[in-house]
C-alpha cells in the first residue's frame, strides 16, 4: 500500500482558504496535510505546497507583495526549483508572480468589480503534474471569488507561454469556446493558470478545492489534486519515470 502524499499548506495572516485546502486534502482525499505558518523555516518534509486563497497581509501594497518575503518562503522557492509541485490559487497565483515563480501580473478585473461566481474553464494542456487527470478541451466548473485576477503580460512572454503550452486553463463558454462573455476578469487570452517552463508550479485563479466535495454539488476541482497525487506517487513509484518527460512543450498543447 502506498503511502499517501503530504501536502503542505502555506497560512500567511490573512489567508481564508486554508482550511478549504486542508479539508479537500485530509478528508476528501484522504492524503496528509500541515499547515505551514509563513514564519516557518523549513517544510516539514511535506511532497506538495499549496498556496491558498485569501488577502495575504490585507494586499494593501499590492496582492501577494508583502507574502513573497515572508520567511517561508524562501523554502517554497527553493522547493520549486528543486522540481517539488507547487500550487497558488488565486492570492497564491499572485504570490507566485510577485515572487519570480511564474511570468506576468494580475491586474484589477477589468470591471473594477470584485467577481464570485461559478466559472468554466478549457483545460488547455493535460501534460502537466496539475491536469493528468483531464483530457485536452474538458470544461470543468470551478468557482473564482478574486478583485485582481486578469491576467497580463508582455508580448514576447504571452507567445512563450503559448509556445510551449504554459497556459494550463483558459475561461470559456459552457460548450468550451473561446469568448470574450466567458472571461471574467479582462485576462490576456481568457488565460486562468499558467505553469513555469519546468512545468512544477501552477498559478490559477479559480478555486478547485471549492469544487472539490460531493457535499457541493460538484467535483471537477478534484481532478486538479488527483492529478498532483498521481505525479508524486509515481515519482516514487520504481519504473514510473514518464512523468519526467510530462511537463511543458509539445505534446502541451490541444
Amino acid at each position: 500500500m502506498q503511502s499517501p502524499v503530504r501536502f503542505g499548506i502555506v497560512v500567511f495572516p490573512g489567508s481564508n482558504c486554508d482550511h478549504d485546502a486542508y479539508h479537500v486534502c485530509r478528508k476528501v482525499l484522504g492524503q496528509e496535510a500541515v499547515f505551514l505558518w509563513h514564519k516557518d523555516p523549513d517544510l516539514k518534509d511535506v511532497d506538495v505546497v499549496i498556496l491558498p486563497g485569501g488577502f495575504s497581509y490585507g494586499d494593501y501594497l499590492r496582492c501577494g507583495a508583502i507574502a513573497r518575503f515572508s520567511p517561508v518562503m524562501r523554502e517554497v522557492v527553493r522547493f520549486a526549483e528543486g522540481g517539488g509541485p507547487v500550487l497558488g490559487i488565486c492570492n497564491g497565483f499572485q504570490i507566485l508572480v510577485e515572487a519570480g515563480l511564474l511570468p506576468g501580473v494580475l491586474l484589477r478585473n477589468a470591471s473594477l468589480r470584485f467577481a464570485c461566481k461559478n466559472v468554466r474553464i478549457r483545460v488547455e494542456n493535460p501534460f502537466t503534474p496539475f491536469t493528468s487527470a483531464c483530457a485536452a478541451g474538458d470544461v470543468l466548473t470551478i468557482p473564482i471569488a478574486h478583485g485582481e485576477g486578469n491576467y497580463f503580460a508582455d508580448e514576447d512572454t504571452i507567445r512563450r507561454l503559448e509556445e510551449n503550452g504554459q497556459v494550463a486553463f483558459r475561461y470559456c463558454s459552457p460548450g468550451g469556446e473561446i469568448t470574450a462573455d466567458s472571461n471574467p476578469n479582462g485576462s490576456l487570452g481568457n488565460i486562468a493558470g499558467i505553469i513555469n517552463e519546468r512545468g512544477n508550479v501552477l498559478g490559477m485563479m479559480p478555486h478547485p478545492e471549492r469544487a472539490a466535495d460531493p457535499l457541493l454539488g460538484f467535483t471537477d476541482g478534484q481532478k486538479v489534486f488527483a492529478s498532483i497525487i498521481e505525479h508524486v506517487l509515481s515519482r516514487v513509484t520504481p519504473g514510473a519515470a514518464e512523468e519526467e518527460a510530462v511537463v511543458t512543450g509539445e505534446k502541451g498543447r490541444s
